[in-house]
């Protein structure tokens, strides 16, 4: 299958990739980004680097060019890990931050839709805070959380209007990996939110590409859910080093 990743850099997308290379169910990683993506390190002598192609797309808001729309042509899901993350968005423009989550995801969801082979699988990168219910006063990061509930709504409203395009929105708290291991703080903080707190990004990656290839099985996937298809899909060797 031909997977799609946007977001290939990031700290989720570089997993993704990383997994996909290992994954012999997929035969293509077309990684979408503003320049060349590396394969990832720790990627092992079981992933296959010669299914990564990396599709430069300079202008993330209009129809995408005819030379991207060609190598997306065909493509069976995608992973779409691009976004502002709710740290970030405090230092940043929320008009830009809005314009990064946003129309790039609708954007890239209707132009990867246009061209894809059928059914289209989209697997999208959410946050546990994210609040779909727009009357919602919340105590923290109202108008990010708001805002990415926007997006969560418009997609499964395109995927509603169009039955070939299948969807899941994942959904996890705290995501333990390199760099960045649990604390006590956060803890706290996602324990509000469910009872699944942290996910492991190694785990969190395999649900993913597991919905992408082996088709969606819930529209929402919480953090339980992400460590439940996670660990069950992964082996031992799989797991990113925790350096």
């Amino acid at each position: 299958m031909k997977l799609i990743v946007a977001g290939a850099t990031g700290f989720v997308g570089g997993e993704i990739i990383r997994l996909a290379l290992r994954n012999k169910s997929i035969t293509s990683v077309v990684a979408l980004a503003r320049k060349e993506v590396p394969v990832p390190k720790h990627a092992g002598t079981e992933a296959d680097t010669s299914k990564l192609k990396t599709v430069v797309l300079e202008d993330w808001e209009k129809t995408y060019p005819e030379h991207v729309i060609q190598q997306l042509s065909g493509a069976d899901a995608c992973v779409w890990a691009l976004a502002v993350t709710p740290t970030k968005s405090k230092d940043a423009n929320f008009e830009d931050v809005t314009k990064i989550c946003y129309d790039y995801t609708i954007n890239g969801l209707k132009n990867m839709t246009s061209v894809a082979n059928k059914p289209f699988r989209f697997v999208y990168t959410s946050g546990v805070t994210v609040e779909r219910d727009q009357t919602k006063a919340l105590p923290f990061l109202h108008d990010y959380r708001l805002m990415r509930g926007r997006v969560e709504n418009a997609i499964l409203e395109f995927a509603k209007q169009t039955p070939a395009v299948e969807v899941a929105i994942t959904k996890p708290g705290g995501i333990e990996g390199p760099g960045h291991p649990k604390n006590d703080a956060m803890t706290s903080v996602w324990t509000q939110f469910g009872p699944t707190p942290w996910v492991h990004l190694s785990e969190l990656a395999a649900a993913m590409i597991e919905q992408a290839v082996s088709g969606v099985s819930k529209e929402t996937l919480w953090g339980n859910d992400l460590v439940e298809i996670g660990s069950r899909v992964l082996k031992k060797d799989d797991y990113v080093p925790m350096e």
